[in-house]
């Protein structure tokens, strides 16, 4: 059996209706009632508007009627002359904004083109008060009358104000249950395993509603999941898709950078279905009702296997990882974290600046792979016998007075900064490696070469005049917040030890050491913020209050300290800090298409386009 595209189908109706009544075997008596609203005997130039709110071709009939209807009804006035048939076809009433007929017809009319507009009902034309009475009083001004036909009503008519209110907030009342009902139908939905699946480039849909991998164009999606794998950026595929002249799911050409990414982030293409990814809020006023992203808000259901796929869940993956590297100016490549295995930094993750795709839960895999035993606390402490037990003794920590000489690092919303006396003490250049151990919840840094891939810009400047820059976090902040716990805090701060070996030197900040600024309104807002320790003070914006180790009292525990005391005396063998990381695989090895399949699949679509 063909199957016929939605375009087709609305096609086949138009004809239909086209076609229909036009022999001679057709015979219309006009009713001898008169509606007295309008002045018939004027001459007057006339604009229909017709409106359907979806381009399902279930309504391609009403909506060819409504033009047919009113077509005829215009040529039994002789005193009318019909302008123009405007028209809306699969637009929601909700709002003017994208609905272009109607706009048109709005232009004609306020510069004088129109005398009369032709509206099946109050609906037709607005499903919101706020537009409906607006668009009625801007006609008005102009002498320009509408007539809704089913309600009777005629806007230039004096007593017509109170019905036109009434039947308006009828309209959006309506338009507010078909919204509920709407809204409760797709939760029975989600709740019973039926995931609504929209037709997409590559598939069709079978008698019960699944996709179906259309043989015909699913080359076209495929073509561009393995582009994007090869290296070739979203701009550039779409440039190349519209050399080879391929069509889009709407039946054009006009490939963009966004349009292809929107298909590489469509999970459908592996065969699974995430539901409801944007939702809308109804608002009485249409510039306040807008679409948004669901981030939680409603609820979701995620299908695995749902239906035919594309590509293979392997590669649809490794696309979203270099999608959110790229997200960060990341380089269009497989990323896998490194881990420390031996020395000072033995468990300490490197952080690359642009790699968005890891969870905090990968980061706490790739430093479990290393001390799969490791304690979250590490710090065990007993007194041999013989020897004095400091359990009970502090060494006072003066930073709880002035920490501007102390090394830190302060963690922001955005960025994270280096405080200056850090980068005079490391006197190691510009750049440095950011190492994290997210399990003993430390930080670290060493440094680097601008070559390295890891290396991040803390500091610029000359030798002895360098100044600290602050460093974009944003592919890893999410990360940092889990393991600090600091996402209720404007700012966090985490003071740390330099240690040196010769001419090697590293900086270790520990959560045992770190205050939190947390800003006044919010710290006394009834919801308030929840900080274990001592507040410092409230002057600024912000409260400062220190926290962990420093918040228990005046100083830092005998024995921690003495166990950074002990890590400067470390031997050559116990402190290799200049050790490379290893390559550690995070979650599942992903099996991705092989570089020569992708490559041979490539160049058999692009032929002559074809460039490595």
């Amino acid at each position: 059996m063909h199957e016929y595209s939605k375009e087709q189908q609305r096609e086949r109706v138009r004809q239909r209706v086209k076609s229909a009544n036009v022999s001679g075997s057709h015979t219309y008596y006009p009713g001898k009632e008169n509606s007295n609203y309008v002045d018939r005997d004027s001459f007057q130039r006339v604009g229909i508007y017709a409106r359907v709110s979806t381009d399902n071709p279930a309504q391609t009939s009403s909506f060819e009627l409504q033009q047919k209807y009113y077509e005829d009804m215009v040529s039994r006035n002789p005193n009318w002359t019909l302008v123009k048939i405007y028209s809306d076809e699969g637009k929601s009433g909700t709002t003017t904004s994208h609905r272009k007929g109607f706009r048109e017809m709005m232009d004609d009319a306020t510069s004088g083109k129109l005398d009369l507009i032709i509206v099946k009902n109050i609906s037709r034309l607005a499903r919101n008060v706020v537009d409906c009475l607006v668009t009625i009083r801007k006609l008005r001004e102009k002498k320009v009358g509408i007539l809704f036909e089913s309600e009777g009503i005629y806007t230039l008519n004096t007593d017509c104000a109170m019905a036109l209110s009434s039947q308006a907030m009828v309209a959006e009342q309506e338009s507010r249950v078909r919204s509920r009902s709407m809204e409760t139908s797709l939760r029975m939905r989600l709740d019973h395993g039926l995931p609504l699946t929209p037709e997409l480039l590559g598939f069709y849909k079978d008698n019960d509603g699944k996709l179906r991998v259309n043989p015909e164009m699913a080359d076209i999606p495929k073509l561009i999941f393995y582009m994007y794998l090869y290296g070739y950026s979203t701009k550039q595929i779409a440039d190349t898709l519209i050399r080879l002249s391929k069509k889009t799911y709407l039946g054009n050409i006009n490939w963009t950078a966004n349009g292809v990414a929107r298909i590489l982030r469509n999970e459908r293409y592996c065969g699974d279905v995430l539901t409801r990814k944007r939702y809308k809020v109804f608002a009485p006023d249409a510039d306040e009702q807008k679409t948004f992203k669901n981030n939680g808000e409603k609820p979701q259901s995620y299908y695995r296997d749902d239906h035919e796929w594309i590509v293979t869940f392997d590669d649809f993956t490794a696309v979203q990882r270099i999608m959110n590297n790229a997200k960060y100016g990341g380089a269009s490549l497989l990323p896998e974290l490194k881990v420390i295995p031996e020395g000072l930094l033995k468990g300490f993750v490197i952080v690359h600046p642009k790699w968005g795709s890891f969870t905090t839960e990968d980061y706490l895999n790739a430093c479990r792979s290393i001390d799969p035993d490791e304690p979250e606390d590490d710090m065990q402490i007993s007194a041999e016998e013989g020897e004095f037990d400091f359990r009970k003794y502090q060494v006072v920590d003066f930073k709880l007075f002035d920490d501007q000489n102390v090394p830190s690092v302060t963690l922001g919303k955005k960025a994270i900064t280096f405080s200056q006396s850090c980068i005079m003490e490391m006197k190691c250049g510009n750049y440095v490696e950011l190492l994290v151990h997210p399990v003993k919840k430390q930080l670290a840094i060493r440094p680097a070469d601008m070559e390295n891939r890891y290396a991040i810009q803390w500091a610029r400047g000359e030798k002895d005049r360098q100044v600290n820059r602050g460093v974009g976090c944003k592919a890893f902040s999410k990360m940092l917040s889990d393991v600090f716990k600091c996402a209720d805090f404007n700012r966090f701060k985490i003071y740390g030890h330099i240690y040196r070996d010769g001419k090697t030197s590293v900086c270790v900040y520990t959560q045992y050491d770190s205050c939190a600024y947390i800003s006044k309104e919010k710290y006394f807002s009834a919801i308030g913020t929840e900080v274990e320790g001592q507040i410092l003070n409230g002057s600024g914006k912000c409260i400062k209050a220190v926290t962990g180790n420093m918040g228990n009292a005046l100083g830092t525990d005998y024995y921690i300290e003495k166990s950074r005391w002990e890590l400067t005396h470390l031997t050559k063998e116990q402190w290799q800090t200049r050790i490379e990381g290893q390559m550690c695989a995070t979650g599942d090895k992903l099996n991705v298409t092989p570089y020569e399949e992708l490559r041979k699949f490539i160049k058999d679509q692009l032929g002559d386009l074809f460039e490595e």
